[in-house]
This record gives structure tokens, sequence and C-alpha cells, in this order.
């Protein structure tokens, strides 16, 4: 080899070792960049040359700079976060749900229960008192405002759920789209497989990009030769090199909720995915949020049909004059099983009592409310027949499909006893709640217009209180329509199912967090700046940068010695 041949080799070393140093530098100045993977260059010995009967070596070869990085570590990484994403979204639900619903608080709703039925126990000790039953009314006032108050927060929470989900779709747009233009600009850079060095810059932001696509939905990455990656969710791409598919909001009816779920723009295609933020927010407004909205409203619906079944048997202080059904039938000709009505009476027997001011009389009627799915069901046009037929008082169908009772004597009052039917909570007839659910639930406007009214005697107007004990009671009363769980054991069996869910979810995000953060240790091993590994190999650059310096200025007193023989 010449010196001029030995010189080129130095020049060479000198250009290598500059590299390495400015990629050192990359590595300094990057080493706390989100996303930044470190880089490497990569060296191989020069091919040799034969100088006589020698094979010299030519140096050293400088073949690419490329990010060091484990592919299927990031493709776990990537599954990890989905899952994390997913179960810290389940995770925040049920924080938000459980600060609504503040159990164990002074506001909570088994307060309100608790002083509800405690203040009608209130009226067994001073039964003539207008005050104690007015205070029961109020408690119960209070009781169906607070359910009204979390039924609605809840239902708040499960919309801002649902907006959620609908802004996903246009962040997951503009990251397929940046995947897809960073997939051009890589293989252009790139030039396929005519280059060894990766496009470390741009491969940094595609990176940066398919995590916050994982964050949003579970993925798998595929890399091409080009060096472009394919996208896929579930079983379709989003993104295939240069070429991407964007998604869209889908509206459906869902419990009285415009629920949004986002679909494949191309195929129509609902987004299939098992992790991720978006599976987390449709888990927690459709089963989270929504199936505890399902029980509250199992719940309040079980307190009005069953505690007003019980509420309509007694008698207050003193009878109506005149009364209209609170709940409306579809069609007056059809039996009342099957009319429409909110709550379903069966077949029984109610009493009507009429009583005499005057007189102190009082006649008792047994109405047969035949409803045994035999020939000649009753319907509220024959129950009105019934009613009309009684002495004293006289029943009509209003133009809306209600039932109005009314005295035909202004000495006269009715009240009604025994009812085995339901029909009287059905209709809505000397009940105390009305409403059809958590949001709708309050207090009838007959007692609360007249505590006077509140049923708490059994025997006849203003007899006894035997009615209030039953009401008293009635929370820890088992419900045959429940299995023979009581109000107290469906309360307990809603928080009791809300706590097990928070206490899982929180659990399992731990888990998640703990696993993922495991992986990026494995990442920040291989693919993270270690500054003290980066400083041994600027000093080892720097020195070799050195002896080639010192090679060439040896070389160069050598050539200069050959020049001057």
């Amino acid at each position: 080899m010449s010196l001029f041949g030995s010189i080129q080799m130095a020049s060479n070393t000198l250009r290598a070792n500059e590299i390495g140093l400015q990629v050192v530098g990359q590595n300094i100045a990057n080493a706390n960049t989100p996303g930044y993977v470190r880089e490497e260059v990569i060296y191989s010995p020069a091919p040799t040359q034969r100088v006589g009967g020698l094979l010299l070596g030519l140096g050293v070869m400088t073949e690419a700079v490329v990010q060091k990085i484990d592919l299927f570590l990031e493709e776990r990484l990537r599954g990890a976060v989905s899952e994390e994403a997913r179960a810290a979204t389940l995770e925040q639900a049920y924080i938000d749900l459980e600060k609504l619903v503040g159990e164990l608080t002074e506001t909570d709703l088994s307060t309100s229960l608790t002083n509800f039925f405690s203040s009608i126990s209130e009226i067994l000790n001073q039964p003539e008192d207008f005050s104690v039953r007015h205070l029961a009314v109020l408690q119960g006032e209070t009781l169906t405002t607070d359910i009204n108050r979390l039924a609605q927060r809840v239902g708040d929470l499960r919309v801002d759920v649902n907006d959620r989900i609908k802004d996903m779709a246009d962040e997951m747009n503009r990251l397929i789209e940046e995947i897809r233009v960073l997939n051009v600009r890589i293989a252009e850079t790139e030039g396929g497989d005519t280059s060894a060095s990766d496009a470390v810059g741009l491969r940094d932001q595609r990176l940066v990009a398919l995590t916050s696509l994982a964050e949003m939905i579970d993925i798998r990455v595929v890399e091409q030769r080009s060096g472009g990656v394919t996208v896929y969710a579930g079983g379709d791409y989003l993104v295939f090199e240069g070429v991407s598919r964007e998604v869209e909001v889908h509206l459906t009816s869902d419990r009285g909720l415009a629920a949004a779920d986002i679909y494949i723009v191309d195929t129509q295609a609902r987004l299939d995915t098992s992790a991720g933020q978006l599976n987390g927010l449709i888990e927690a407004r459709d089963d989270t949020l929504g199936d505890f909205l399902d029980q509250l409203d199992d719940f309040s619906e079980t307190l009005i049909f069953e505690f007003n079944k019980a509420y309509s048997r007694g008698q207050g202080l003193h009878g109506y004059t005149e009364l209209t059904s609170t709940y409306q039938v579809d069609e007056t000709n059809v039996p009342l099983d099957q009319a429409g009505l909110t709550f379903t009476p069966e077949n029984g027997m109610f009493q009507v009592m009429v009583h005499n001011t005057r007189t102190g009389l009082t006649q008792t009627t047994d109405i047969l409310v035949d409803l045994n799915g035999l020939d000649d069901d009753m319907t509220l046009e024959d129950l009105r027949l019934a009613l009309d037929a009684i002495n004293g008082i006289s029943a009509e169908i209003t133009i809306s499909n209600e039932l109005k009772i009314t005295s035909t004597d202004p000495n006269q009052e009715f009240a009604f006893a025994g009812d085995t039917s339901g029909v009287l909570a059905a209709l809505g007839l000397n009940t105390f709640f009305d409403g059809a659910g958590a949001l709708s639930i309050s207090v009838n406007d007959v007692v609360k217009e007249d505590s006077a009214t509140f049923a708490a005697s059994e025997s006849g107007i203003g007899i006894d209180t035997e009615n209030a004990v039953i009401l008293a009671n009635f929370i820890d009363q088992p419900l045959a329509s429940q299995n023979d769980a009581s109000l107290a054991v469906l309360y307990d069996r809603m928080i009791g199912q809300m706590t097990q869910g928070a206490t899982v979810a929180t659990s399992t995000a731990e888990g998640a967090r703990v696993y993922t953060l495991s992986l990026e240790g494995q990442k920040m091993a291989m693919s993270g700046v270690n500054l003290d590994e980066e400083a041994v190999r600027m000093i080892a650059f720097q020195r070799s940068f050195q002896a080639s310096s010192k090679y060439i200025v040896t070389l160069t007193e050598l050539f200069e010695l050959l020049v001057s023989l």
C-alpha cells in the first residue's frame, strides 16, 4: 500500500470517528426527549487489498446509523400501553361514580332511606299530630330528590364519557394520517433496500404516533421491507404503507342516550377493539355507569310499586272527596295487565270504604279484580263501572284515560283497604310515590298537599296506626317480586357491586401500570440514552480521532522525508 493510500485510509478513519462523535452528540442532546431511540453507528472492516503476497486491510467502513430498538419488545409495550389505558379509564370511571354515590357520608342515599323510614316510625308515637305526618312527607321528598339527583349526575357523567368517544375519532384520524405520511417519508429517505441506515428522526416521530394510537385502541404493527408499517385494528387495517383509512362516529340509541361508536369509513365496519381508551370508555359508559343506572332504576321502581302496594291498603286521618289516578292506560277496554300501565296489577281484590262524616257510619264494598288470564279480564272501563255502582261515589274516565273518583255527597268521604291485586298502586290511587324510575320518582301531589291523608291506619279512617307499623319496617320486609330480597338488600347489593367493581378496576389498573413500567424499563435499557455510556464512547472516539490524526502526521513526515531524498 502506498503512502497516499495509507493517508486516505487514515482520512476515512477520521471521518468514521467524526460520524461516531456526531451520533454520540445526537444521543446526548436527546437524552430527555420523549420517544427518542438511541442511535448507533455500525462499523465494519474495509475490504482487503493484495500487495504482492500480502493481504492488507484498507481501514474501517461506516455501514449505517441505526436505532437500537427491539421491535418485538415495542409490540409488547404497545399492547401493555393499550391495556393500561383501558384499565386506567375504567378505574377513573369508578372513582367518579363512587364520588357521586358518596356512600358512608352524611349525604348518601342510605342516609335518606334511613331518615325516611325513621320519620314514619314517629307517626306511631304521635298519630294525631299533623306535623309528624308532614315530616314523613318531607323526608319522602328528600329521598326522591336525592334519587333524582344521583340519577341525573350519573347520567351526566355517562354523557361526558360518550362525548369523549365522539372526540376520539378526529384524534385517531390525525394520528392515522400522520403515520401514513411518515411511512412515505421514511421509505423515500431510506430508499427501500438501497440503504442500511434508518431514517432515525422520522422513525422516532412515527414511534411516538404509534404509541399515542395504541393508547386509544389496541393495534398490531407490521413493518414492511420498504420501511413503512401496516397498522391493524382487529382484522382491519388502518394504515398500509402509503394508504390509510379514516374512521367516523356512528350514533345508536341506548337507554335514552345517543351512544357513539367508531366505524371504519371504507368498510362501514365497527372498529374492533379489546383494549385502549376507546374500549375503556365504551365499557365505562355501557357497563359501569349504564348498569348502575339500570340498578338504580330497578331499585326506584321497586320502591315505588312495592311501597305503594303496602301504602294503598291504608287510610289517613280523613278520606278523599275527589281522587284521580296518576297513571294512565293506553286503552280503556283492554285488560288492565295489558293496558300499558307502568306497573302491572294481578288477580285479586280491594275494598272501598265510604264514610259518612255526619253519622259516623262506614260502608265497605269489595271490588274483585279479575286478571286470571281467562275470559272477561277486568278493564279500566269495567273498574269504572264497579266503582260507579257504589252508593256515595261516582267514577269516570278522563280524556287522558285516567280514572277519577268523586264523592256524590258533601258529607261522605271514601278510602281504600285490603288491596291484594296491586291495582291501586298500578293506577296511582291512594299512593305515596309517583314516577316510573330514578329520574321521575317523586311524592304524590295529593299527600304533599294534605299530609293528613298519609295512610297510617289499616282498619278505617283515622282508627289506628297498624299500616304505619308495616310501612316503617318496609325497608327490611322480604319482597316476593325480588325473590324475597328486601329494599335494604337491593340497595346493599347495588352498592356492593359498585364497590367490588371499583376494587377490581383499581387492582387491574395497578397491575397494568406495573407491567407497563417493567417493559418500559427493558426498553430504556436497550433504547434509552445512558449519559455515562455515551461519555465513554465519546472519549473512545476522541482518542481514536487523535490517534488517526497522529498517524496522518507520521505519514506526512515520511512523505516529506521521501520527497527530500
